[in-house]
């Protein structure tokens, strides 16, 4: 299956990423800049592909969110070209019924076999969760 993206250059080190469905973000190579490092992208992909696979695996066990954020921590080699060797998801969780058991699965199998991203990454970088259930508000 085939997936095309398209990048443009908009000036100095800013870009607008294009997916295949005509959706854009924007991107920066400066500190600076006016949009996501492209270094941190790769972590939020990795956070929000692992994200859309627990929330249709919650939802499939009839478990409704309320509230789901994921906190992402990198740990890069200290030279070029910088490769992430650790990555550290931590998962903040809340809504009816849940449990550690069903959360602790929708993670897991999201991580083991759904994302993509993780599968692409975990040949590099060593992919760690956790996870905190709170109380619905």
């Amino acid at each position: 299956m085939a997936v095309t993206t398209t990048l443009r250059w908009l000036q100095d080190k800013h870009f607008v990423g294009i997916d295949s469905g005509n959706h854009s973000v924007v991107l920066s190579g400066q500190a600076d800049g006016i949009g996501v490092k492209p270094s941190e992208m790769l972590l939020i992909a990795l956070a929000s592909c692992s994200s859309v696979d627990v929330v249709e695996i919650l939802a499939k066990k009839r478990l409704t969110l309320t509230l789901l954020e994921v906190v992402t921590t990198g740990e890069r080699d200290p030279e070029p070209p910088w490769p992430y060797r650790k990555i550290h998801l931590k998962y903040r969780l809340a809504g009816q019924g849940l449990t550690v058991k069903a959360v602790e699965q929708a993670i897991s199998l999201s991580q083991e076999k759904y994302c993509s991203v993780a599968a692409t990454v975990r040949g590099v970088a060593q992919i760690t969760t956790e996870f905190e259930i709170i109380p619905s508000p």
